[in-house]
């Protein structure tokens, strides 16, 4: 028997591109969320010549209600995603229970597709679908891994955690600094943040590093320069 190439249908290439998305979303960008919002609150309320507690106060709300709201929204988009997921494959399941022949066909020619001899993907065809139908035909055809669903409670946490310790750092840096300059070092290790945040988001995306910093940057100094302008607006007019 001739020998050919057995196609990978553990988890499509896709599929694991979109698993990586989705984590990098939830976790990193909830750390970059949490860094640059609760940081705009505070150099909002500091640009109203705040106390140094109502400063604090502002940024520790802000964490909080910034924490519970990435959850909730992570929750409710990845419950939605997870639905999605859940009907494709009892979908799958009946038509395989309907007409199996035909789905054998189908994933048949998916394989030929992907450069293996007809004769042989019948055959790798079936053995596989012998063993686990669904699981294979998902993967194959849909690109959903049955074993692997998403989990919107992981997502949740994942949100909530992540955004707690990217709004942590202004908080802590201003309560570690001398409070005449405590809001510029705050500035500082936000800056210091975004930069990291920028660098493991490239790395784990697989995209140049420097955009993705400069993109974290810019963006954030932007949020909190135009919030302090705000703030300073509205502090002499109340």
């Amino acid at each position: 028997m001739s020998s050919a190439p057995v196609p990978d249908v553990v988890v499509p290439e896709s599929a694991r591109i979109l698993s990586t998305l989705n984590w990098l979303r939830a976790g990193v960008l909830g750390a970059n969320d949490g860094i640059v919002s609760t940081a705009a609150i505070i150099f909002g309320v500091a640009g109203a010549s705040a106390s140094h507690a109502t400063v604090m106060l502002a940024g520790i709300a802000a964490v909080a209600a910034g924490a519970l709201s990435m959850a909730a929204g992570e929750y409710v988009s990845v419950s939605t995603q997870r639905e999605l997921e859940m009907a494709e494959l009892n979908r799958e399941k009946a038509i395989l229970a309907r007409d199996p022949e035909r789905e054998l066909r189908a994933l048949t020619q998916l394989f030929v597709q992907r450069g293996v001899e007809p004769k042989i993907a019948a055959e790798v065809a079936r053995e596989m679908s012998d063993k686990d139908a669904l699981s294979v035909h998902a993967r194959a055809e849909l690109g959903i891994d049955p074993d692997n669903v998403t989990n919107p409670w992981s997502a949740a946490a994942a949100s909530m955690v992540s955004f707690v310790i990217g709004g942590a750092v202004p908080i802590v840096a201003m309560l570690l600094s001398p409070r005449a300059i405590e809001i510029w070092i705050a500035g500082a290790a936000v800056v210091v943040a975004m930069v990291l945040t920028g660098v493991i988001s490239a790395r784990l995306g697989r995209i140049p590093v420097l955009p993705s910093i400069v993109r974290n940057v810019v963006g954030g100094l932007l949020a909190m320069g135009v919030t302090y302008g705000v703030g300073n607006l509205a502090g002499t007019q109340l």
